[in-house]
Protein backbone atom coordinates (compact mmCIF):
# COMPACT_ATOMS: atom_id res chain seq x y z
CA UNK A 1 0.00 0.00 0.00
CA UNK A 2 1.14 3.51 -0.55
CA UNK A 3 2.25 6.04 1.77
CA UNK A 4 -0.71 8.41 3.54
CA UNK A 5 0.72 11.59 3.93
CA UNK A 6 -1.34 13.19 7.05
CA UNK A 7 -1.74 16.84 8.10
CA UNK A 8 -3.31 16.75 11.63
CA UNK A 9 -3.22 20.24 12.27
CA UNK A 10 -5.54 22.92 10.29
CA UNK A 11 -8.49 25.62 10.20
CA UNK A 12 -11.46 26.49 8.74
CA UNK A 13 -12.67 30.09 7.03
CA UNK A 14 -14.39 30.65 10.51
CA UNK A 15 -10.80 31.16 12.61
CA UNK A 16 -9.16 34.26 12.20
CA UNK A 17 -7.24 35.65 9.79
CA UNK A 18 -8.00 32.58 7.48
CA UNK A 19 -9.09 32.28 3.90
CA UNK A 20 -12.91 31.98 3.51
CA UNK A 21 -12.12 29.47 0.54
CA UNK A 22 -11.47 26.79 4.17
CA UNK A 23 -14.91 24.97 3.83
CA UNK A 24 -14.64 21.37 2.93
CA UNK A 25 -14.80 21.30 -0.88
CA UNK A 26 -11.78 23.50 -1.15
CA UNK A 27 -9.60 21.56 1.54
CA UNK A 28 -10.63 18.02 -0.28
CA UNK A 29 -9.30 19.36 -3.62
CA UNK A 30 -6.45 20.76 -1.97
CA UNK A 31 -5.39 17.98 -0.35
CA UNK A 32 -5.65 16.14 -3.81
CA UNK A 33 -3.46 18.41 -5.71
CA UNK A 34 -0.79 18.61 -2.88
CA UNK A 35 -1.05 14.56 -2.65
CA UNK A 36 -2.84 14.34 1.09
CA UNK A 37 -4.43 11.14 2.23
CA UNK A 38 -5.56 12.62 5.58
CA UNK A 39 -6.91 16.12 6.75
CA UNK A 40 -7.50 17.78 9.73
CA UNK A 41 -11.01 19.01 10.24
CA UNK A 42 -10.15 22.02 11.89
CA UNK A 43 -12.69 23.82 14.03
CA UNK A 44 -14.34 21.28 15.22
CA UNK A 45 -16.16 23.60 18.28
CA UNK A 46 -17.48 26.32 15.96
CA UNK A 47 -21.09 25.67 15.60
CA UNK A 48 -21.66 27.12 12.21
CA UNK A 49 -18.70 24.75 11.32
CA UNK A 50 -19.61 21.89 13.41
CA UNK A 51 -23.10 21.59 11.40
CA UNK A 52 -21.26 21.75 8.09
CA UNK A 53 -18.83 18.75 9.09
CA UNK A 54 -22.02 17.21 10.11
CA UNK A 55 -24.21 17.54 6.97
CA UNK A 56 -21.02 17.34 4.96
CA UNK A 57 -19.39 14.67 6.31
CA UNK A 58 -20.27 10.49 6.61
CA UNK A 59 -17.80 8.19 8.16
CA UNK A 60 -15.57 6.05 5.99
CA UNK A 61 -16.38 2.70 7.32
CA UNK A 62 -18.76 2.90 10.36
CA UNK A 63 -16.51 3.21 13.81
CA UNK A 64 -13.31 4.15 11.89
CA UNK A 65 -13.34 7.62 12.64
CA UNK A 66 -12.52 9.01 9.70
CA UNK A 67 -15.03 10.65 7.83
CA UNK A 68 -14.88 11.44 3.42
CA UNK A 69 -16.84 14.51 2.14
CA UNK A 70 -20.00 13.08 0.97
CA UNK A 71 -20.12 13.24 -3.26
CA UNK A 72 -16.34 13.78 -3.56
CA UNK A 73 -14.50 11.48 -6.02
CA UNK A 74 -12.54 8.20 -5.64
CA UNK A 75 -9.95 8.11 -3.65
CA UNK A 76 -11.46 10.15 -0.86
CA UNK A 77 -9.84 12.56 0.89
CA UNK A 78 -10.50 11.86 4.61
CA UNK A 79 -10.77 13.89 7.28
CA UNK A 80 -10.60 13.39 11.24
CA UNK A 81 -12.25 15.77 13.51
CA UNK A 82 -9.44 18.60 15.06
CA UNK A 83 -10.05 21.32 16.50
CA UNK A 84 -6.75 23.82 17.96
CA UNK A 85 -7.66 25.43 21.39
CA UNK A 86 -6.22 28.05 23.37
CA UNK A 87 -6.05 28.20 27.37
CA UNK A 88 -4.82 30.87 29.62
CA UNK A 89 -3.70 30.65 33.10
CA UNK A 90 -2.45 33.14 35.96
CA UNK A 91 0.58 31.29 37.68
CA UNK A 92 2.76 32.59 40.31
CA UNK A 93 5.22 32.66 36.96
CA UNK A 94 3.40 35.01 34.86
CA UNK A 95 -0.27 34.15 32.54
CA UNK A 96 1.23 30.78 30.57
CA UNK A 97 -0.99 30.73 26.87
CA UNK A 98 -0.57 27.67 25.59
CA UNK A 99 -2.29 26.13 22.21
CA UNK A 100 -4.29 22.40 21.83
CA UNK A 101 -4.84 20.21 18.91
CA UNK A 102 -7.76 18.07 20.19
CA UNK A 103 -8.15 14.96 18.24
CA UNK A 104 -12.01 13.26 18.60
CA UNK A 105 -12.82 9.74 17.22
CA UNK A 106 -16.43 10.50 16.37
CA UNK A 107 -19.20 13.03 15.71
CA UNK A 108 -21.10 12.11 18.52
CA UNK A 109 -18.04 12.50 20.95
CA UNK A 110 -17.64 15.83 19.00
CA UNK A 111 -20.96 17.13 20.19
CA UNK A 112 -21.08 16.08 24.03
CA UNK A 113 -17.16 17.35 24.47
CA UNK A 114 -18.91 20.84 22.18
CA UNK A 115 -21.23 21.03 24.91
CA UNK A 116 -18.43 21.05 27.91
CA UNK A 117 -16.49 23.46 26.41
CA UNK A 118 -19.08 26.29 25.61
CA UNK A 119 -19.46 26.41 29.53
CA UNK A 120 -15.73 27.61 29.53
CA UNK A 121 -16.10 30.12 26.62
CA UNK A 122 -17.75 31.58 23.58
CA UNK A 123 -17.15 28.86 21.05
CA UNK A 124 -18.79 31.00 18.14
CA UNK A 125 -16.33 34.00 18.71
CA UNK A 126 -13.89 31.92 16.50
CA UNK A 127 -12.88 28.64 15.30
CA UNK A 128 -9.76 28.41 17.60
CA UNK A 129 -11.37 28.82 21.51
CA UNK A 130 -9.76 30.22 23.92
CA UNK A 131 -10.59 29.59 27.47
CA UNK A 132 -9.58 32.32 30.38
CA UNK A 133 -8.41 30.62 33.77
CA UNK A 134 -8.04 27.42 32.61
CA UNK A 135 -4.70 25.20 32.68
CA UNK A 136 -3.65 22.63 30.25
CA UNK A 137 -4.48 19.95 32.98
CA UNK A 138 -7.76 21.58 33.29
CA UNK A 139 -8.42 21.11 29.65
CA UNK A 140 -6.86 17.47 29.55
CA UNK A 141 -9.24 16.69 32.29
CA UNK A 142 -12.53 17.37 30.47
CA UNK A 143 -11.50 15.70 27.40
CA UNK A 144 -10.95 12.42 29.30
CA UNK A 145 -13.78 12.56 31.15
CA UNK A 146 -16.30 13.17 27.89
CA UNK A 147 -13.90 10.03 26.32
CA UNK A 148 -10.94 8.45 26.73
CA UNK A 149 -10.15 8.22 22.85
CA UNK A 150 -9.87 12.47 22.82
CA UNK A 151 -6.17 13.27 22.34
CA UNK A 152 -4.62 16.25 23.24
CA UNK A 153 -1.20 16.96 21.90
CA UNK A 154 0.53 20.08 22.66
CA UNK A 155 0.76 22.49 19.75
CA UNK A 156 3.96 24.09 17.59
CA UNK A 157 5.29 23.58 20.77
CA UNK A 158 8.15 26.03 20.93
CA UNK A 159 6.65 29.41 19.16
CA UNK A 160 7.40 32.23 21.78
CA UNK A 161 3.68 33.23 22.82
CA UNK A 162 1.45 29.92 22.73
CA UNK A 163 3.74 27.29 22.61
CA UNK A 164 4.15 25.06 25.73
CA UNK A 165 7.67 26.03 25.96
CA UNK A 166 7.75 29.40 24.12
CA UNK A 167 9.83 31.97 25.41
CA UNK A 168 7.21 34.57 26.81
CA UNK A 169 4.48 32.19 28.04
CA UNK A 170 5.63 28.90 28.21
CA UNK A 171 6.93 25.88 30.82
CA UNK A 172 10.31 24.48 31.55
CA UNK A 173 8.55 21.06 31.26
CA UNK A 174 5.40 19.10 30.12
CA UNK A 175 4.63 17.88 33.69
CA UNK A 176 4.69 21.85 34.93
CA UNK A 177 2.78 22.42 31.91
CA UNK A 178 -0.19 19.41 32.14
CA UNK A 179 0.83 18.58 36.02
CA UNK A 180 -1.16 15.31 36.82
CA UNK A 181 -2.77 14.95 33.51
CA UNK A 182 0.49 14.74 32.00
CA UNK A 183 0.24 10.93 31.58
CA UNK A 184 -2.16 11.44 28.71
CA UNK A 185 0.32 13.74 26.79
CA UNK A 186 2.08 11.15 24.25
CA UNK A 187 2.92 13.32 21.03
CA UNK A 188 3.96 16.71 20.40
CA UNK A 189 3.84 19.28 17.41
CA UNK A 190 7.23 20.60 16.61
CA UNK A 191 6.33 23.40 14.80
CA UNK A 192 7.20 25.01 11.56
CA UNK A 193 10.40 27.19 13.49
CA UNK A 194 11.82 23.68 14.73
CA UNK A 195 12.50 20.29 13.40
CA UNK A 196 12.83 16.62 15.03
CA UNK A 197 16.42 17.37 15.50
CA UNK A 198 16.38 20.20 17.24
CA UNK A 199 13.93 18.55 19.29
CA UNK A 200 16.11 15.07 20.39
CA UNK A 201 18.53 17.70 22.07
CA UNK A 202 16.36 17.46 25.04
CA UNK A 203 16.72 14.06 26.95
CA UNK A 204 13.08 15.03 28.52
CA UNK A 205 11.49 14.36 24.82
CA UNK A 206 12.51 11.01 24.16
CA UNK A 207 9.29 9.62 25.60
CA UNK A 208 7.30 11.63 23.10
CA UNK A 209 6.16 11.06 19.43
CA UNK A 210 7.28 14.20 17.49
CA UNK A 211 4.32 15.22 14.70
CA UNK A 212 4.36 17.98 12.18
CA UNK A 213 1.35 19.77 10.58
CA UNK A 214 0.66 22.72 8.27
CA UNK A 215 -1.14 24.73 11.39
CA UNK A 216 -2.52 25.93 7.34
CA UNK A 217 -5.13 29.02 7.11
CA UNK A 218 -5.47 28.58 3.10
CA UNK A 219 -6.47 25.76 1.42
CA UNK A 220 -3.98 25.62 -1.14
CA UNK A 221 -0.83 23.15 -1.43
CA UNK A 222 1.18 26.21 -1.14
CA UNK A 223 0.08 26.05 2.50
CA UNK A 224 -1.66 22.84 3.32
CA UNK A 225 0.65 20.03 4.01
CA UNK A 226 3.92 21.55 4.02
CA UNK A 227 4.05 20.00 7.26
CA UNK A 228 3.21 16.48 7.40
CA UNK A 229 3.25 12.96 8.51
CA UNK A 230 3.73 9.93 6.37
CA UNK A 231 1.84 6.39 7.25
CA UNK A 232 2.22 3.13 5.98
CA UNK A 233 -1.56 0.38 7.24
CA UNK A 234 -2.31 -2.27 5.54
CA UNK A 235 -5.22 -2.99 3.58
CA UNK A 236 -8.40 -2.33 5.99
CA UNK A 237 -5.98 -0.85 9.18
CA UNK A 238 -6.11 2.52 8.40
CA UNK A 239 -8.78 4.31 11.32
CA UNK A 240 -8.80 6.73 14.03
CA UNK A 241 -7.55 3.93 16.97
CA UNK A 242 -4.67 2.63 14.76
CA UNK A 243 -3.33 5.87 13.91
CA UNK A 244 -3.42 6.93 17.51
CA UNK A 245 -1.89 3.33 18.59
CA UNK A 246 0.82 4.04 16.00
CA UNK A 247 1.60 7.64 17.25
CA UNK A 248 1.50 6.67 21.03
CA UNK A 249 4.05 3.61 20.10
CA UNK A 250 6.19 5.66 18.22
CA UNK A 251 5.75 2.74 15.91
CA UNK A 252 8.32 2.63 12.88
CA UNK A 253 6.03 -0.17 10.82
CA UNK A 254 3.35 2.28 10.43
CA UNK A 255 4.71 5.77 11.48
CA UNK A 256 7.55 6.04 8.54
CA UNK A 257 8.55 9.97 8.97
CA UNK A 258 8.11 13.20 8.92
CA UNK A 259 7.85 16.11 6.78
CA UNK A 260 9.73 19.27 7.77
CA UNK A 261 10.32 22.79 5.99
CA UNK A 262 13.51 23.94 7.08
CA UNK A 263 13.27 24.99 10.37
CA UNK A 264 15.24 28.55 9.24
CA UNK A 265 11.61 29.29 6.99
CA UNK A 266 9.52 29.16 10.02
CA UNK A 267 8.61 32.83 11.48
CA UNK A 268 10.38 32.30 14.97
CA UNK A 269 13.68 30.27 14.35
CA UNK A 270 15.46 33.42 15.30
CA UNK A 271 15.42 36.04 17.70
CA UNK A 272 15.10 39.45 16.71
CA UNK A 273 12.52 42.49 15.97
CA UNK A 274 10.38 43.08 13.50
CA UNK A 275 9.79 46.36 13.46
CA UNK A 276 13.30 46.93 13.18
CA UNK A 277 13.78 44.29 10.53
CA UNK A 278 16.63 42.97 12.61
CA UNK A 279 17.39 39.44 13.77
CA UNK A 280 20.47 37.32 15.29
CA UNK A 281 21.55 34.14 16.30
CA UNK A 282 21.17 33.03 20.32
CA UNK A 283 24.88 33.70 20.69
CA UNK A 284 24.71 37.28 19.29
CA UNK A 285 21.23 37.86 21.57
CA UNK A 286 23.24 37.42 24.88
CA UNK A 287 25.75 39.54 23.62
CA UNK A 288 22.97 42.18 23.37
CA UNK A 289 21.56 41.58 26.51
CA UNK A 290 18.29 40.32 24.58
CA UNK A 291 17.65 44.20 23.37
CA UNK A 292 17.50 45.67 20.05
CA UNK A 293 20.30 47.39 19.36
CA UNK A 294 18.14 49.76 16.88
CA UNK A 295 15.01 50.71 19.31
CA UNK A 296 16.34 49.35 22.92
CA UNK A 297 13.34 47.40 23.00
CA UNK A 298 13.17 43.70 24.30
CA UNK A 299 13.51 41.04 21.49
CA UNK A 300 11.32 38.42 20.35
CA UNK A 301 13.07 35.37 21.79
CA UNK A 302 13.14 32.82 19.14
CA UNK A 303 13.08 28.89 19.16
CA UNK A 304 16.27 28.62 18.43
CA UNK A 305 17.18 30.38 21.69
CA UNK A 306 14.86 28.13 23.53
CA UNK A 307 15.83 25.20 23.01
CA UNK A 308 19.25 26.37 23.77
CA UNK A 309 17.91 27.73 26.87
CA UNK A 310 16.41 23.81 27.90
CA UNK A 311 18.84 21.36 25.81
CA UNK A 312 21.02 18.92 27.66
CA UNK A 313 22.69 17.51 24.25
CA UNK A 314 24.68 18.68 22.00
CA UNK A 315 23.50 19.53 18.02
CA UNK A 316 23.58 16.21 16.31
CA UNK A 317 22.21 13.46 19.06
CA UNK A 318 19.60 11.04 17.69
CA UNK A 319 17.81 9.04 20.14
CA UNK A 320 16.75 5.29 20.11
CA UNK A 321 13.48 4.49 18.55
CA UNK A 322 13.26 8.16 16.75
CA UNK A 323 11.21 8.88 13.51
CA UNK A 324 13.27 9.75 10.66
CA UNK A 325 12.60 13.16 9.12
CA UNK A 326 12.92 14.94 5.53
CA UNK A 327 13.53 18.37 5.09
CA UNK A 328 11.24 19.65 2.00
CA UNK A 329 10.36 23.20 1.01
CA UNK A 330 7.13 24.28 -1.10
CA UNK A 331 7.12 23.63 -4.92
CA UNK A 332 5.88 26.89 -5.55
CA UNK A 333 8.64 28.80 -3.39
CA UNK A 334 11.29 26.51 -5.03
CA UNK A 335 10.01 28.16 -8.70
CA UNK A 336 9.46 30.94 -7.56
CA UNK A 337 13.28 31.59 -6.66
CA UNK A 338 14.16 30.05 -9.80
CA UNK A 339 12.43 32.83 -11.69
CA UNK A 340 13.33 35.39 -9.27
CA UNK A 341 9.16 36.06 -9.23
CA UNK A 342 7.24 36.52 -6.29
CA UNK A 343 5.73 33.10 -4.76
CA UNK A 344 1.76 34.10 -5.62
CA UNK A 345 2.74 35.53 -9.09
CA UNK A 346 0.72 34.44 -11.66
CA UNK A 347 3.47 32.88 -13.50
CA UNK A 348 4.99 31.18 -10.93
CA UNK A 349 1.48 29.67 -9.94
CA UNK A 350 0.39 28.27 -13.15
CA UNK A 351 3.91 26.79 -13.73
CA UNK A 352 3.55 24.82 -10.41
CA UNK A 353 -0.12 23.90 -11.07
CA UNK A 354 1.17 22.25 -14.69
CA UNK A 355 3.93 20.28 -12.60
CA UNK A 356 1.09 19.36 -10.07
CA UNK A 357 -1.56 17.82 -12.76
CA UNK A 358 1.74 16.50 -14.38
CA UNK A 359 3.13 14.09 -12.31
CA UNK A 360 -0.62 13.65 -9.93
CA UNK A 361 0.55 15.76 -6.31
CA UNK A 362 3.34 18.23 -5.14
CA UNK A 363 4.32 15.19 -2.82
CA UNK A 364 5.20 13.36 -5.59
CA UNK A 365 7.11 16.21 -7.75
CA UNK A 366 8.87 17.01 -4.41
CA UNK A 367 9.78 13.11 -3.52
CA UNK A 368 9.56 10.72 -6.61
CA UNK A 369 9.38 12.18 -10.04
CA UNK A 370 12.71 11.45 -11.46
CA UNK A 371 15.40 13.65 -13.01
CA UNK A 372 14.27 12.54 -16.46
CA UNK A 373 10.97 13.11 -16.36
CA UNK A 374 11.57 16.20 -14.87
CA UNK A 375 14.15 17.18 -17.24
CA UNK A 376 11.06 16.93 -20.04
CA UNK A 377 8.92 19.57 -18.43
CA UNK A 378 10.77 21.90 -16.81
CA UNK A 379 13.77 24.40 -16.89
CA UNK A 380 16.78 22.53 -15.72
CA UNK A 381 17.61 24.80 -13.04
CA UNK A 382 14.19 23.88 -11.64
CA UNK A 383 15.23 20.70 -11.75
CA UNK A 384 18.26 20.56 -10.18
CA UNK A 385 16.37 23.18 -7.43
CA UNK A 386 13.71 20.40 -6.92
CA UNK A 387 16.47 17.58 -6.56
CA UNK A 388 18.53 19.26 -4.30
CA UNK A 389 15.45 20.49 -1.88
CA UNK A 390 15.19 16.58 -1.87
CA UNK A 391 18.32 15.88 -0.55
CA UNK A 392 17.78 18.84 2.30
CA UNK A 393 20.60 21.21 0.58
CA UNK A 394 18.95 24.67 0.17
CA UNK A 395 19.71 27.39 2.44
CA UNK A 396 17.42 29.48 4.08
CA UNK A 397 17.29 33.24 5.57
CA UNK A 398 16.23 32.66 9.22
CA UNK A 399 12.65 34.10 10.03
CA UNK A 400 12.14 35.72 12.88
CA UNK A 401 9.24 37.49 15.28
CA UNK A 402 6.39 36.74 13.00
CA UNK A 403 8.55 37.23 9.74
CA UNK A 404 8.85 34.08 7.23
CA UNK A 405 12.67 32.82 6.26
CA UNK A 406 13.48 33.12 3.18
CA UNK A 407 15.11 30.87 0.25
CA UNK A 408 18.17 31.62 -1.00
CA UNK A 409 19.08 29.30 -4.42
CA UNK A 410 22.86 29.52 -5.47
CA UNK A 411 22.89 31.79 -8.66
CA UNK A 412 23.29 28.39 -10.76
CA UNK A 413 19.81 27.44 -9.85
CA UNK A 414 18.28 30.88 -11.30
CA UNK A 415 17.02 30.90 -14.74
CA UNK A 416 17.50 34.93 -16.23
CA UNK A 417 21.81 34.23 -17.37
CA UNK A 418 20.81 32.44 -20.30
CA UNK A 419 22.36 34.09 -23.64
CA UNK A 420 19.14 36.57 -25.51
CA UNK A 421 18.99 35.34 -29.40
CA UNK A 422 19.42 38.32 -31.74
CA UNK A 423 19.67 39.90 -35.38
CA UNK A 424 16.83 38.16 -36.29
CA UNK A 425 18.00 34.76 -35.61
CA UNK A 426 15.49 31.94 -34.69
CA UNK A 427 15.15 30.86 -31.51
CA UNK A 428 15.00 26.57 -30.82
CA UNK A 429 13.12 25.44 -28.09
CA UNK A 430 14.65 22.63 -26.40
CA UNK A 431 12.38 19.40 -27.15
CA UNK A 432 12.33 19.05 -23.44
CA UNK A 433 10.50 22.24 -23.22
CA UNK A 434 8.39 21.47 -26.48
CA UNK A 435 6.18 19.78 -25.19
CA UNK A 436 5.13 21.99 -22.49
CA UNK A 437 4.24 24.99 -24.38
CA UNK A 438 6.44 27.14 -22.85
CA UNK A 439 8.04 30.28 -24.52
CA UNK A 440 11.21 31.77 -24.36
CA UNK A 441 13.33 28.96 -22.58
CA UNK A 442 16.07 27.90 -25.00
CA UNK A 443 18.75 25.52 -24.69
CA UNK A 444 22.36 26.16 -26.26
CA UNK A 445 25.37 23.96 -26.99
Amino acid sequence: MALLFADLHLHSKYSRAVSQSMDLEHLDAGARRKGLSLLGSGDFSHPTWFKELSLKLEETIVGSGLYYLKGSPLPVTNFILQNEVATFFSTPKGVKKVHHILLAPSLEVVSQLNDRLSKMGSLSADGRPMFGKTSSAHLVEICKEVSKEIEIIPAHIWTPWFGVFGSNSGFDSIKEAYEDQAKHIFALETGMSSNPQMNWRLSQLDDFTLISNSDAHSPHPYRIGRECNAFDFGEGEFNYGNLITALKNKDSRNFKYTIEVDPNYGKYHFDGHRNCKFSCTPLETKALGGICPKCKSKLTIGVQSRIEQLADRDDGFTPRHAIPFKTILPLQDLIASCQALPAMSKKVYEETQRLIAKFGSELNVLLNATPEKLSWEVHEKIVKAILANREGKLKVKAGFDGEYGVLQLPEDMIIGNEKKLGGGKKAKLSPKFALTGQKGLYEFG
